[in-house]
Parts: C-alpha cells; structure tokens; sequence
C-alpha cells in the first residue's frame, strides 16, 4: 500500500508540473519578426499560371544593370496552399514557382553601407527634394541639374575615364548638399558603396592616429565611390595643403584615376587653383570630372544661403 502511495503522490506532482497546453516559458516569448512581408526569411516564394506571360525585368544591382525574366502576374504561395488562388482541379495549372528577394534586403544593405559611408546623421537627411534654388541665380540650376543628371546617369558612366564630378567655387552655395544628396541616392537606390571624407576633419583625423593610415587609405583607394568634400580648404586665402597631404591624397586619385572608380569632389578652388596646387593631382580630378564640373561664381551674398537676407 505504501509503495501504490508513492506513485500516487508522484504522479500527482508531474501533473502539477506539466505546463498548459499552448503555454509559452517565462522569458522564452516569441520574437516579432522584423519583417512582417517575409518573415526575416529574406526570400518570398509565389506561385505562377501556366498561361502567365513572361515579361524582361531590368533593375540594378549594386549599380550594375542586370536583366530577368519576371511573370506579370503572381499570387503568394502560402495564398496557394490556402486554397485563396483555385480549386484542387486547377491546382496543377500553378505548379511554377517564382521567388524573389523581399524588399527588406536591400534596404538593410542600404542601412549597412549608410553606416559604413561615415556620412553624418545630418548629412543623411540631404537629397535632390529639399535643396532650395528659389531666388538663386542659374549657376545654382546649373549645379543642381549636373548633380541630378550625374547621378542619373552614373549606371551607364561609372567604368568610364569621365565618370566623376566636381562642384568648385563660392562657399555656402550648396555644393556638399547636392554631393550628399548624390551619396545618398546611390545608396539607398542603387546599393553603391560611398566613403565620405571631409578634408580638413579627415586628414586631422589621420594625423593624429597614424596607425589608422594605411587602412584609411586603402579604403579610400577601394571603395566604389569616394566623396571628398571641402578639397584644400583654404586658409586666409591660401589652399589647406602641406606636402604630405598631397602626397597621400595623390597616392589615392592616382590609383582611382588608374582604376577608372568615380570621385565625387567639392571645393572653393576652382579648376586652375587645383591645379596650383599640385599639377598632376589637379588634372586627374579634372579629367575625372570633366564632364561634371560647375564652377560657382558671382555674388557672395547672392551665392551663399548663410548670408540670406543680410
């Protein structure tokens, strides 16, 4: 009897000791996925008719155009297995799948390259729409339209020699506003990598941590768009540019320019004063750029948006 007891009592406490049916552990709830279209699977899966026409899809990726054949029509197929798409009689009729990558990807491979360009927050917000040219004189539309056409085009232009561009001249004119705004769209719409270098910040930067040289350098030289902005920042007048400053920033056009991987540059100097400063360095950036360089000019107090309304 005192063994049947103790079995007795046993079970009684497994019982207790079973969770409800559908319960979740403390602590072991369910993560949301980030993305409700896929599910963090990345990938969607559909189902395709069998009189379905087959139409070419053209898009880029990574800048690149790249050409597949996509159904003109579709249904998802965890709709199919739902029995929301046809009977089971025609359910033959859609045994071609389709998948393609969800939309998720690509915008957290923006978010990657965005970090991963150095562009600051502010920077970020920069883009074609909310740069102002009411009241600007033409040099400004002129400005505006090469940036938007370079973009545009830089799918077509980017493995040629002419497949840069420079904006020179007045300060506060907007120059690094539109480059940015050029950074930005390549990589939220086009998937291109962009390294942004203010010039008087980044060489600081370096020379005070000489450890990080050669690996700074060597991303510069890699990445596939190099966005130096504020070129030889001068200085009471005269151009920011000690001997080794050109020497390693030459070391990086040089090997870009060897390489035909687009620059993006702005700078008060103009084109000649480039090339003051440093002969072949300066007719690199112009052959690299020529295509796409407007030099601003004129009325500082027309030109720069600082001194509005003084």
């Amino acid at each position: 009897m005192a063994t049947k007891s103790i079995e007795e009592a046993l079970s009684k406490l497994l019982q207790r000791s079973k969770p409800l049916q559908g319960a979740k552990p403390v602590g072991l709830e369910e993560k949301k996925p980030d993305c409700l279209k896929c599910k963090d699977q990345q990938i969607i899966i559909y189902r395709v008719h069998e009189k379905t026409k087959w139409l070419v899809d053209t898009r880029f990726v990574e800048g690149q155009e790249v050409a597949k054949l996509t159904p003109e029509s579709m249904v998802l197929e965890k709709d199919y297995f739902a029995g929301k798409v046809c009977s089971p009689k025609e359910a033959k009729e859609w045994h071609t799948t389709f998948s393609k990558r969800c939309d998720c990807v690509q915008k957290k491979k923006a978010e990657r390259l965005m970090k991963a360009s150095e562009i600051t927050e502010e920077f970020k917000k920069l883009g074609f729409k909310n740069f102002l040219m009411r009241g600007k004189p033409q040099v400004i539309s002129d400005a505006y339209e090469c940036s938007l056409a370079y973009f545009q085009s830089f799918s077509e232009i980017r493995k040629e020699r002419a497949n840069s561009i420079s904006l020179l001249g007045q300060p506060g004119a907007g120059k690094t506003h539109l480059l940015t705004a050029i950074s930005n769209n390549l990589i939220k719409k086009l998937n291109v990598p962009v390294l942004y270098f203010p010039y008087v910040e980044g060489f600081n930067d370096l020379k005070d941590d000489f450890d990080k040289l050669e690996a700074k350098l060597e991303r510069m030289k890699q990445v596939d768009v190099l966005f130096i902005d504020d070129l030889f920042k001068p200085v009471k007048g005269k151009p920011r540019a000690t001997e080794w400053q050109v020497e390693q920033l030459y070391a990086v056009i040089n090997y870009r320019y060897l390489n035909h991987k687009p620059i993006l540059v702005s700078s008060e100097l103009i084109v000649d004063e480039l090339v003051d400063v440093d002969e072949a360095l300066g007719t690199r950036i112009y052959q690299m750029c020529q295509d796409f360089t407007v030099v601003i000019q004129g009325d500082r107090k027309i030109l720069n948006h600082r001194l509005a309304g003084i």
